[in-house]
């Protein structure tokens, strides 16, 4: 029996567990998703950032929208696992726009953040929760089973305390759940303190983004998350890699380590 987009969208949603979470090196091409794919890893999700870099742009919905979902549609047939793709705001496009041509690259998640990709200005979460709703309604309508990660700005572009950032990030999700969300995605919280109260009082589960100063792997799952992104991490450290490899080559020097034997 042949596997189809909704089967792996189902896969994807279950593997979302408080406590056992989905692990997700995000990738930015072809390549990277059959290295991760190849480590073992059940599901391959891509990031914008690194994914709009790679086509010669930057973030905030700079990459015209047919070349970044050609970029997905690339990764999705290079893999057998399921594909979430990181589309920002849907950029521009309209729900049932949005959800036809994301499912047509393959992908059968995605990531869709709640401030201004260009200002970086909060959206108001009644608006927020209407396009997540009216994505998930064009889903349904299409037939289409759709993995939604809302994401949650708070605490990258909000005000306020750490406790004011929590109850705006709680109210926030709760409503993106209500809407049709699967999961919340408070990115830029690092506190194990306020993520352990993400999740504990999210009432669905929530996606952290595992960058310096977060807690370990290990840590994250004891405190209840259910989902790790790497955002534009990995790529960062390729290009560092890159960079330094190049410096050798212009001096004269080998990029490579030395080998002993």
């Amino acid at each position: 029996m042949s596997v189809t987009g909704n089967d792996r969208a189902a896969a994807l949603r279950a593997l979302h567990v408080p406590g056992s979470p989905l692990v997700l090196p995000n990738v930015w091409d072809a390549a990277s998703a059959r290295i991760v794919e190849a480590a073992g890893f059940p599901v391959v999700a891509t990031g914008s950032a690194a994914v709009a870099r790679v086509l010669g742009y930057a973030d905030g919905h700079e990459t015209p929208v047919e070349e970044m979902l050609a970029a997905i549609a690339r990764i999705t047939r290079a893999v057998g696992v399921p594909v979430t793709a990181d589309i920002e705001r849907g950029y521009g496009l309209e729900p049932a726009e949005l959800v036809e041509r994301l499912a047509a690259t393959g992908a059968v998640g995605c990531n869709l953040e709640d401030s201004d990709p260009g200002t970086g200005s909060m959206i108001d979460p009644d608006e927020q929760a209407g396009f997540l709703a009216a994505v998930r309604a064009a889903a349904t309508g299409a037939g289409v089973d759709l993995v939604i990660n809302a994401r949650v700005d708070t605490f990258l572009h909000g005000d306020g305390t750490p406790g004011a950032r929590v109850a705006d990030a709680l109210e926030r999700g709760r409503r993106y759940l209500e809407a049709g969300a699967d999961c919340v995605y408070p990115l830029w919280v690092t506190d194990a303190g306020l993520i352990r109260t993400l999740a504990g009082e999210m009432g669905g589960p929530i996606n952290v983004l595992f960058r310096p100063g977060t807690p370990s792997l290990q840590e994250l799952a004891a405190l209840g998350v259910a989902r790790v992104s790497f955002g534009p991490g990995l790529h960062r450290a390729v290009q560092e890699l890159t960079e330094r490899m190049v410096a050798d080559v212009a001096a004269g020097r080998s990029p490579y380590p030395l080998r002993e034997g």
